[in-house]
């Protein structure tokens, strides 16, 4: 199944991105969608835009699971049928001397997504050339030392390690799909096991994880002087209506106030901006106001890559220097080693969802907060921003959540029960999980393909931590 041009046929694509439970799309056949009434709940806007997000959907993941993950296609298939009640027919077409996707809905729509060493996929729609002309900077190699560092690890605890593979071994025979679990203690990994076909080096997709990486990133640039948290308007688009009145502060809450709301529908905003348009920000920076900027909690994949167009401008507004932005601040002094960020056909980080790192960089990621900002002698971010990003929201409905990581507290009831209050996670679709224990001193990473809300997280990693001692 993996010789060029492998076809397969999944009778269903659809997608849901960020921590809104329940949302699933159907794709149905052209012709049933047709003659589907309105009392089905089914509009002409879902008819009209359901195969080009299916195919932009199936296209994107299976390009970014083969060529980044290296993922078969098989378990492409399986995964990608998970996003849709109503199974329909797809086919997927890999070439994989070109690296290369075809997604085509019964002969009415096709989308095509492209791999690019050091940038991973995009889809293929409008010019994106300029991917193709893009300058990917070299970095040096990792050096031999122990992780965060380098790539050594130390011999494990025992008492960590082999809980850790009695944990991924409940979880696949009950179907959750775990294929990596690691854990930190001290500013060491003390345990890691993988699912048969990952290892420490598979590159595998953080969904809604990337807004938290996107975070700090934004962080980093506001410590550099580079990006002024207080400026207003964000954007010119805004500067002669209310939406001037929008904060950074706002947008990393979730408390913009547009009205971009986490709806997984052909024809809605977020599936527009992640699987139809040229550039993922186009629709944001056209909305209107649903509330008052900084009053109410709505999670949105669309504000988090208006924040990645905010790096992508102040790191100077052309794919080289969003590269050299990223490369010289981030993937160097943080080690990372297995890692890409992907981009819209634009050549925009798409910060919302599709980091593709590996455990140990995921880990990463959460020993810098637990860190306070630091990692492998360099300051990534203010220890000072770290506390804000960590410090529950001021929001009138959903207070456990900082700049765009989740809380143990700030809500009446703690999102894990098992673990202490000061836990605080980057969580992601399928149930991806990098968490950081401060009073624990410890970070653990889930990646894996979980239906959302069926995973374990504070009963598993409960147990961890009783026997990381």
């Amino acid at each position: 199944m993996s010789a060029k041009n492998v076809t397969l046929a999944s009778k269903a694509v659809c997608a849901r991105e960020g921590m809104t439970k329940g949302l699933k799309i159907t794709l149905v056949a052209a012709g049933v969608l047709a003659a589907a009434s309105y009392a089905s709940g089914i509009t002409p806007t879902y008819v009209a835009n359901a195969p080009a997000m299916g195919t932009g959907l199936a296209a994107m993941l299976a390009c970014s699971a083969r060529y980044v993950s290296g993922i078969e296609p098989e378990q492409n298939k399986q995964d990608l049928i998970t996003y849709s009640p109503v199974l329909e027919p797809i086919e997927i077409i890999y070439d994989d001397a070109a690296m290369r996707v075809e997604a085509d809905f019964l002969g009415i729509h096709t989308t095509a997504a492209q791999h690019r060493e050091g940038l991973g996929c995009a889809l293929e729609i409008g010019d994106t050339s300029p991917l193709d002309a893009a300058k990917i900077p070299n970095d040096a190699k990792p050096p031999k030392a122990l992780w965060p560092l380098g790539g050594m690890v130390e011999a494990p605890i025992v008492s960590v390690q082999e809980k850790l593979e009695e944990i991924l071994m409940e979880d696949n025979a009950a179907g959750l799909q775990t294929r990596a679990l690691l854990a930190v203690k001290g500013g060491r990994i003390v345990g890691e096991v993988y699912a048969e076909g990952f290892d420490a080096s598979s590159k595998l997709i953080g969904w809604s994880m990337s807004k938290s990486f996107n975070a700090i990133m934004l962080g980093n640039m506001e410590m550099r002087g580079v990006i002024d948290p207080a400026k207003k308007p964000l954007f010119e688009a805004w500067e002669d209506d209310e939406r001037a009145d929008i904060s950074v502060d706002d947008m990393l809450h979730m408390a913009s106030g547009l009205d971009l709301s986490e709806v997984y529908a052909p024809g809605t905003a977020v599936t527009n901006m992640l699987f139809t348009a040229h550039s993922s920000t186009e629709v944001g920076l056209s909305v209107g106001m649903a509330n008052r900027p900084g009053t109410r909690y709505d999670y949105s994949s669309g504000t988090s890559n208006l924040l990645s167009r905010l790096v992508f401008d102040a790191a100077g507004g052309t794919i080289d220097k969003s590269l050299k932005n990223l490369h010289e601040y981030f993937v160097r002094p943080m080690g990372l080693t297995d890692f890409v960020l992907e981009t819209d056909p634009s050549g925009l980080f798409l910060g919302s969802s599709f980091m593709m790192a590996s455990a140990r960089d995921w880990a990463r990621m959460g020993q810098l907060m637990l860190n306070k900002g630091e990692l492998n002698g360099h300051r990534i971010v203010s220890e000072g921003w770290v506390v804000r990003a960590l410090t529950p929201n001021h929001t009138e409905n959903k207070k456990a959540y900082g700049y765009q990581f989740w809380l143990n507290r700030g809500d009446k009831t703690p999102r894990w029960p098992d673990l202490p209050t000061d836990a605080y996670a980057a969580l992601g679709s399928r149930e991806q999980v990098t968490m950081s224990i401060p009073s624990k001193d410890m970070v653990i990473v889930r990646l894996g393909w979980a239906m959302d809300g069926t995973y374990p997280v504070s009963k598993n990693f409960a147990e961890i931590i009783a026997v990381a001692r």
